[in-house]
């Protein structure tokens, strides 16, 4: 005899629970991820939190990166008199205090405690008197506290505290992911600056040794043989003016961040077409495997040996065709910059125009990668940089 339908509707109600669950924790990873920064992330999960458990009021409370202070992080809808009173948020209160006695430490401690910051007010609280605090970890750092709160306070379900807590772990892993790419973003940028010191720095003392040599060897013909005085003089004009150009060339490639505008591939194919028209090469450019991003460091190296490499090409090369490549296999991205120009014995020439090779070296060393060069005389020249992305 079949069931009764009450007795259906019963038996679906935990599976309509779970599904319910899912969405809001789907919903709150999406917003996660979705986000730019941090802080818009933690302002987007509060939104979605409050409006998905019918709550009106939360708020974030973080510990700073060295672990000793709490600062508020994120808040929804706080109430006037808190809102109004930045004052009233400072300083220690029940919460953090429980969280940092090590109270709030699973799921069966997301604790409903009274709110000592609203416990002695009358005015402004609009009924709020308690709130739920849900401990945000990552493995067992802890991170801070989640608040939520609403006017007509209720007790919540197990299953609504193992929930508070499911959130709170997708916080803290969403913190932490963050913090480190902040913190890899900051060693990159330092990094980057150090590198373009040493070049800008290293090409200005080749440029001003040539032409001081070139003033010294006028000064000395001065007197004997001034036509070969004067060539020296013109020579050391002529160089004076390419290393006033390059300077000018490491000065925009400071402020242009063409990272921060194009994603690598456009960058790169906007770089090869620049360097190919001024010396009216033609261009080639090919792009492999590459559906995402790469992590800044490797973009922003990458992009700092095409620029050297094309820049040798426009010096040196006297190319008819320019080939640049980017492409992605497995673990490991290959860059590879070839010319079809005048080549040179790589074992026999050690010129003051080595150190572009010697920059790129540098670099590819900095990602862990393998620089592979290969030319000789009327052949052209082939640089292969591949660098594990692990």
């Amino acid at each position: 005899m079949p069931k009764p339908s009450v007795d259906r509707e019963s038996e679906s109600q935990p599976l309509l629970q779970r599904n319910r669950e899912l969405s809001i924790l789907n919903a709150i990873a999406e917003g996660l991820n979705r986000a730019l920064d941090l802080d818009e992330a933690l302002e987007n999960t509060l939104e979605l939190v409050a409006e998905l458990l019918g709550l009106r009021t939360a708020w974030l409370w973080l510990l700073d990166e060295a672990g000793d202070t709490f600062y508020l992080a994120a808040a929804r809808h706080l109430p006037p008199a808190l809102a109004n009173h930045p004052e009233r948020m400072g300083g220690s209160c029940l919460c953090l205090d429980t969280f940092q006695e090590g109270d709030l430490t699973g799921a069966a401690n997301v604790n409903v405690l009274t709110c000592s910051r609203l416990k002695n007010l009358i005015g402004g609280t609009e009924g709020l008197r308690y709130h739920a605090s849900v401990p945000i970890y990552t493995h067992t750092k802890p991170l801070g506290v989640l608040n939520v709160a609403s006017a007509n306070w209720r007790s919540l379900e197990p299953d609504e505290l193992h929930l508070l807590y499911t959130i709170g772990y997708q916080l803290g892993l969403a913190i932490e992911r963050a913090r480190l790419h902040a913190e890899s973003t900051r060693l990159a940028a330092s990094e980057e600056r150090n590198r373009l010191a040493r070049e800008i720095h290293d090409t200005l003392a080749q440029g001003l040794t040539a032409i001081a040599l070139q003033l010294e060897a006028a000064l000395a013909l001065a007197d004997r043989d001034v036509t070969r005085a004067t060539a020296r003089v013109q020579r050391a004009l002529e160089l004076t003016r390419e290393n006033l150009e390059e300077a000018r060339r490491s000065v925009l490639d400071l402020r242009a961040a063409p990272l921060q505008e194009h994603t690598l591939p456009e960058a790169l194919r906007l770089l090869l077409h620049e360097q190919a028209r001024e010396i009216g090469a033609r261009p080639h450019f090919r792009l492999e495997g590459l559906a995402a991003g790469l992590p800044l460091r490797i973009e922003t190296g990458l992009y700092r040996i095409a620029q050297e490499a094309l820049s040798n090409v426009r010096k040196h090369a006297r190319a008819h065709n320019v080939w640049l490549s980017l492409r992605r296999e497995g673990d490991r991205v290959m860059l590879t910059v070839q010319d079809d120009g005048i080549g040179f014995d790589p074992e026999a020439e050690r010129k003051p125009e080595g150190f572009g090779l010697q920059g790129m070296g540098e670099r590819v060393h900095l990602l862990d990668g393998e620089l592979h060069l290969s030319s000789s005389p009327g052949a052209g020249t082939r640089i292969e940089v591949v660098v594990p992305l692990a």
